[in-house]
């Protein structure tokens, strides 16, 4: 398929699609799950019944220890027990401790609807005032404790292009989505957790780390134009294998609009920094591009989000 440079959009024009896809108010004033709400108990059957061969997939990025551009606050761990220093009593334990942030690019996470604010506004109009330095008071990473279990849509973009991966900056129009429905015979829909891959992870395996923020190279991601196909949609979820951020962004004014429209305007649960190494090989396998996905976040009380290990199962 033939890349097109997707246009540049006005803060007036982002301002209105904000309104357009907006879901405050939808289920109710003080509505947590947003639009986990979309996801009832028989999208829940219906992908129990995509599980065949039996086969599963982590889609997690390994927890990464080693600081590096993209990188500037590695996990912490180390041994607090082990068997080489002498210990009394039978049996014998080994332990060991991990420190982590959640969120950045190198950790495989999911954000709680508190963590973004545009206008000093969260989701559902809620005021930024809820979430100090204390933690957050509404909207934590708990309201997803019940886990987040639908079906799963695969849209693999180099695939489409016939690319190992987009290089920074290129951003995914609509008609591109569309297009890799066809091409895989898939399409998204009501309650579905959209698994959209640009090849940033094996970017990142084959050439090394790179500096992705707005002082460095940038990533590719989506383009805002296409909030709305996920929107009319109802699309439950957002499982990325970067941020899913076109960086530099092609919205005025606005860094991050895609974070900004899908989790403050939608409500969406979304994740960032997966991986789909194993995956795509699963799905050429199978020749099929939809599974089973099974995600369950900490229940951490006062999270802004969680590492967790989502995995794929067909």
């Amino acid at each position: 398929m033939t890349k097109t440079t997707p246009r540049h959009v006005s803060r007036a024009e982002f301002d209105e699609l904000f309104q357009a896809v907006c879901n405050w108010g939808r289920w109710g004033n003080d509505d947590e799950r947003g639009t986990l709400n979309y996801i009832r108990r028989e999208h829940i059957r219906r992908a129990a019944s995509l599980v065949r061969s039996g086969t599963s997939v982590s889609m997690a990025v390994p927890i990464n220890k080693i600081a590096g551009p993209d990188n500037p606050r590695p996990a912490i761990h180390y041994m607090v027990r082990s068997f080489d220093i002498p210990d009394c009593g039978e049996p014998q334990f080994s332990t060991d401790y991990l420190a982590s942030e959640f969120h950045g690019d190198c950790h495989t996470h999911i954000d709680a609807l508190c963590h973004v604010a545009i206008k000093r506004k969260l989701y559902n109009g809620k005021p930024i005032s809820a979430v100090t330095s204390q933690g957050p008071t509404i909207q934590d990473i708990t309201a997803y404790a019940n886990g987040v279990v639908s079906r799963g849509v695969l849209l693999d973009i180099p695939r489409l292009r016939g690319v190992k991966w987009l290089e920074p900056g290129e951003a995914v129009t609509t008609a591109e989505l569309e297009a890799a429905e066809k091409s895989q015979g898939v399409r998204l829909g009501e309650g579905d957790i959209f698994v959209f891959r640009t090849g940033h992870h094996h970017r990142r395996l084959e050439l090394g780390p790179w500096r992705n923020g707005y002082d460095g190279e940038g990533k590719a991601g989506l383009h805002v134009e296409t909030i709305r196909l996920l929107h009319e949609r109802k699309v439950a979820a957002f499982f990325p294998d970067g941020d899913g951020e076109t960086v530099p962004s092609n919205v005025e004014g606005v860094a991050y609009p895609i974070h900004a429209l899908q989790i403050v305007a939608m409500g969406m649960a979304c994740a960032d920094s997966l991986q789909f190494e194993e995956l795509i090989k699963v799905c050429e396998e199978e020749r099929r591009w939809e599974f089973m996905v099974m995600a369950a976040p900490l229940r951490l009380p006062g999270g802004t989000g969680s590492l967790f290990n989502p995995i794929a199962v067909f």
